[in-house]
């Protein structure tokens, strides 16, 4: 009997044992055997390096685990996933499980939660899955065309050795630094030009303003309307001496409008010009002057 009890006392801590060996490998796991959970399916093409016992995010937030990975016979291609969620969790219908990786290759399965507060999806249902390539996937497959890129960069590497070869390019550089240098001069006298000369010509074109605004306030303190009545008068006067001029009732008006007295004065004038020639040419028959005093004329025999 006490052999038996023995007997039955090591079987008993061999069954303790197991149970707590199961229990610390899947509590390792993250799997509760006390706690109640829901069961979903993801199915997937390829999970990516996905493994039992990765977990289950939402929002941030880990709320379960994959708790199996079954290849889908019937359909090749096609890999199921079982995941393991809280019980408060609530799925609603439209939600995605989305693959990913970080940068360090970790894969993780996250649920993209809809905004449907009507339906939501029970135990055992099958959630859509979606594979997210990440920033490595995305230079996975841009190396296709880097490598087609590859052949046109040495082409190019190729033409730009030729160009840095060519004996025109210094000439050219020592041309640019020349025209930097007289961009710099013009840069510096347009400077001094702006400092110097800019000021001296808005003081002046100030003062022409102010001498213009003189001006102006002299304009307006002239009486218009009494200016253009004297110049009114004096057109009329001058019209009324016109109109005298010519007519004959009075000594200017016959002077210039009677032919006779013109012609005696052209007379007067022609008997005067001949006057003065005569004068000229025999002085003596008009002046009569001797230093010794007036001889008495001799008697002709």
């Amino acid at each position: 009997m006490k052999g038996f009890n023995k007997e039955v006392k090591i079987g008993l801590a061999g069954i303790v044992a197991l149970f707590l060996l199961i229990f610390g490998l899947n509590y390792l796991k993250g799997v509760s055997l006390f706690k109640p959970s829901n069961y979903f399916y993801v199915q997937f093409e390829n999970i990516n390096g996905l493994a039992k016992s990765s977990p289950v995010f939402a929002d941030g937030f880990k709320v379960g685990i994959v708790s199996d990975l079954k290849y889908d016979y019937t359909r090749p291609g096609n890999v199921v996933a079982e995941i393991d969620v809280e019980p408060q969790l609530r799925i609603p219908k439209g939600t995605k499980a989305e693959l990913s990786s970080d940068l360090l290759g970790a894969v993780k399965l996250t649920l993209l939660l809809a905004n449907n507060p009507r339906e939501k999806y029970n135990s055992g249902d099958t959630i859509q899955g979606e594979v997210n390539a990440g920033a490595l996937g995305k230079a996975a497959a841009m190396i296709p065309s880097v490598e087609k890129l590859i052949p046109k960069l040495d082409s190019i590497m190729a033409s730009l050795n030729a160009i840095l070869a060519d004996p025109a390019i210094p000439a050219t550089l020592h041309n640019i630094e020349s025209l930097t240098a007289s961009l710099n001069n013009n840069s510096r006298q347009l400077e001094r030009m702006m400092r110097e000369d800019i000021p001296q010509l808005t003081g002046k074109l100030n003062d022409i303003g102010d001498n213009f605004s003189v001006i102006s306030g002299n304009l307006k303190q002239i009486d218009y309307a009494a200016t253009m009545s004297k110049v009114d008068e004096t057109l009329a006067n001058v019209q009324q001496i016109t109109a005298k001029l010519e007519k004959k009732d009075n000594t200017v008006g016959l002077l210039l409008n009677d032919p006779t007295l013109y012609n005696n004065l052209n007379q007067t004038a022609a008997n005067a010009a001949s006057l003065l020639e005569d004068l000229q040419n025999h002085p003596k028959r008009y002046v009569h002057f001797s230093v010794f005093g007036k001889k008495d004329k001799q008697q002709n025999p």
